[in-house]
């Protein structure tokens, strides 16, 4: 089906687009939502119109999303969860986890799928993920899934976690792990 966006969109193309989509996906997600108009004739001109609008909204919402990068960057996002003693987590932590935790921590609300994990995360340690406050807006965050809050403290700080036969590292900041070089520090933690 073809179909020209009114909005950006990841992977797809920019405002006034015309591409090819399937028709599933046109008719459930990007007619529903907003996102694009069937193409015509008549809705191409419709949208010559209203360009300038979609323009500015655009912007806005790209500044918009832009003021709170620095609150998305300061998050911390420490998730306490049960696991196993090889540091096996019992179930994961999903985009929606994270979130949910990024709005109770830095009272920014996002959904799911702007959460870019790619795979829930299964053990412990530290995972680099992306926020994607708005498509040109995309802020790199560390979720640190540990135990209990001393666990979480010791990746925090670059240390080494031992489970069984199993290291679990955290490479944070280029500091941290200079620091963790120097001192050859191993933190092992056990109930």
């Amino acid at each position: 089906m073809k179909v020209i966006l009114t909005e950006k969109i990841t992977k797809l193309g920019n405002i006034g687009d015309t591409i090819d989509v399937k028709t599933g996906f046109a008719r459930n997600y990007l007619l529903p939502n907003g996102k694009a108009m069937r193409w015509s004739r008549e809705n191409v001109a419709i949208f010559e119109a209203k360009k300038a609008e979609l323009t500015a909204r655009q912007e806005a919402a790209k500044k918009s999303a832009e003021s709170y990068v620095d609150a998305v960057k300061g998050a911390k996002l420490y998730m306490i969860r049960q696991a196993g003693d090889t540091g096996q987590l019992y179930g994961s932590v999903s985009t929606r986890d994270i979130a949910r935790m990024l709005k109770d921590v830095a009272g920014v609300s996002v959904e799911s799928a702007q959460v870019l994990l790619g795979s829930p995360i299964k053990s412990i340690g530290a995972f680099d993920t992306k926020i994607a406050l708005h498509p040109d807006v995309v802020v790199p965050v560390t979720v640190y899934v540990a135990q209990t809050q001393d666990e979480i403290e010791a990746l925090v700080s670059g240390k080494v976690l031992t489970f069984g036969t199993k290291k679990v590292e955290s490479d944070v900041t280029e500091e941290a792990a200079t620091e963790k070089s120097e001192n050859n520090t191993t933190a092992e933690i056990s109930e």
